[in-house]
């Protein structure tokens, strides 16, 4: 049992330069970035005057707080940086556009580690499709948005749970796949929708929706799905103020997960941020919530900055059925 540790390959519009001091410094395009990174508990490789002088754009906590985990704040701007502009993510797998925006809760509407996901799901979406085209059957029996049973000839159905600005909706997307996209907030769904668009992608139900009620229902309906994507975070609110509590709700959605995901050719990949929970947490929860599997992958997510230092940014869990 090898624990995996991933970094992304390709990224050409990302880079992380420095990280330290609970803070992150990251050029996202041709414009660097600095905010806060709870995990980078050394010293930065570069100094406080020199990450001011770099960075376009700097993210500083509300000392007030009112939030929880104490991430609302403010972004210092220098001349000539824009709130929002577009980078693009490039492999053999893919070609993605993605908007960036400054929001007021640090995040900039991508989280680069996750490309080293992007690339499994696309595979695992290509893998689903000549499986099911070797056996005779070029079209999934699966249900989508219509009646419960209905079958959607030559589309690998994948759902993706907190959605988030879609770049693993893309990816799957990209791949083929017909993506089921779920997330609580209509702008960040409508975010996604403009990524979708840039990328030269369709094939998208777009859903504004508390994760774990959808899944509830879709459960009812007697839906069924190749591909599972989570992205849960540690805390949210759905759009009727529905809360989601990860240690809480987790598990009851795993389970429903278990009964969504397809019993033969299924994937599902599930992404954890909040930190002291490890990989091996995520195994063992996916294995008796969910079921058996053909094969696993699990580990961290990092990349290394310029001066060598590798930062840790997320722990997943990624199994696959045939």
């Amino acid at each position: 049992m090898d624990v995996g540790l991933l970094i992304p390959e390709g990224w050409n519009d990302y880079e992380l330069v420095d990280c330290g001091g609970f803070e992150k410094l990251e050029r996202f395009g041709r414009y660097l970035v600095a905010r806060p990174e709870p995990q980078a508990v050394w010293d930065k490789s570069l100094g406080d005057k020199e990450w001011l002088r770099r960075a376009d754009a700097y993210f500083r906590r509300d000392p007030r707080g009112g939030d929880r985990g104490g991430e609302r704040g403010e972004w210092t701007l220098r001349d000539g940086m824009p709130q929002q502009w577009w980078i693009g993510y490039r492999s053999d797998a893919m070609d993605l556009k993605l908007r960036l925006g400054l929001t007021a809760f640090k995040h900039v509407g991508i989280f680069p580690e996750q490309a080293a996901n992007w690339e499994f799901i696309a595979g695992q979406v290509r893998r689903v499709a000549e499986t099911s085209a070797g056996n005779g059957n070029p079209g999934l029996a699966v249900a989508v948005a219509g009646r419960p049973g209905e079958n959607v000839s030559g589309a690998v159905q994948v759902l993706n749970l907190f959605a988030y600005t879609g770049g693993a909706t893309l990816a799957a997307g990209s791949a083929g796949a017909s993506v089921t996209h779920v997330d609580s907030v209509k702008p960040v769904v409508s975010w996604a929708r403009e990524n979708m668009e840039a990328s030269g992608l369709d094939g998208v139900r777009w859903i504004v929706d508390d994760a774990l009620k959808f899944a509830r229902r879709e459960v009812k309906r007697g839906r069924k799905y190749s591909g599972i994507i989570l992205d849960p975070p540690a805390y949210g609110r759905g759009p009727d103020g529905e809360k989601w509590i990860l240690e809480e709700n987790l598990n009851e959605l795993l389970r429903l997960c278990g009964e969504l995901l397809d019993p033969e050719h299924g994937f599902l990949v599930l992404n954890l941020y909040s930190m002291g929970l490890s990989a091996l947490l995520a195994r063992t929860a996916v294995r008796q919530l969910v079921g058996d599997f053909t094969g696993e992958q699990f580990g961290e997510l990092y990349f290394n900055d310029s001066f060598g230092k590798a930062l840790p940014l997320g722990v997943y869990y990624r199994c696959w059925r045939g």
